[in-house]
């Protein structure tokens, strides 16, 4: 029996959430997330009747340390997690928690009504709660007879 590695940044089970929320390349942005971030938190996207909602595992992470923006239809969550100043006592240490920068990028549907976007950090878990607007609909336009 062979031992695989388990690398959560490259697993990404919801694949099909990447055609509606593009969370590949992203022009004007560096294409690997990973060569911008010290580490990658996981994210899970839920469709409901009237909002998008993206929840980001942040545990350790301040609210003053994340940054939630969004521009050309781009949402981006970033920011940092320092080391906790611990003093190696006797024995052995293990420590498995990254620290330093993430940064995630999700390309929006049109959809969304933007200046509605709100965040909130809850118990290590930031949700983005992203409504939705009615698609407009093609509109008639009656041409005259001159």
């Amino acid at each position: 029996m062979s031992v695989i590695r388990y690398e959560p940044t490259r697993y990404r089970p919801f694949s099909g959430f990447d055609r509606l929320f593009g969370t590949g390349f992203v022009p004007g942005f560096p294409a690997n997330e990973d060569s911008v971030s010290d580490w990658v938190p996981s994210v899970d996207i839920q469709e409901e009747d009237q909002r998008y909602v993206v929840q980001a595992d942040l545990p350790g992470v301040a609210p003053e340390d994340i940054e939630v923006t969004l521009e050309d239809g781009v949402l981006a969550i970033q920011g940092s997690r320092s080391a906790a100043s611990d003093e190696e006592k006797e024995g052995y240490r293990r420590v498995e928690r990254v620290t330093g920068r993430f940064h995630r990028r999700f390309r929006l549907p049109e959809t969304t009504d933007a200046a509605a976007i709100s965040a909130i950090n809850r118990n290590g878990v930031l949700e983005v709660s992203i409504p939705k607007q009615e698609k407009l609909q093609p509109q008639r336009i009656e041409v005259q007879a001159s």
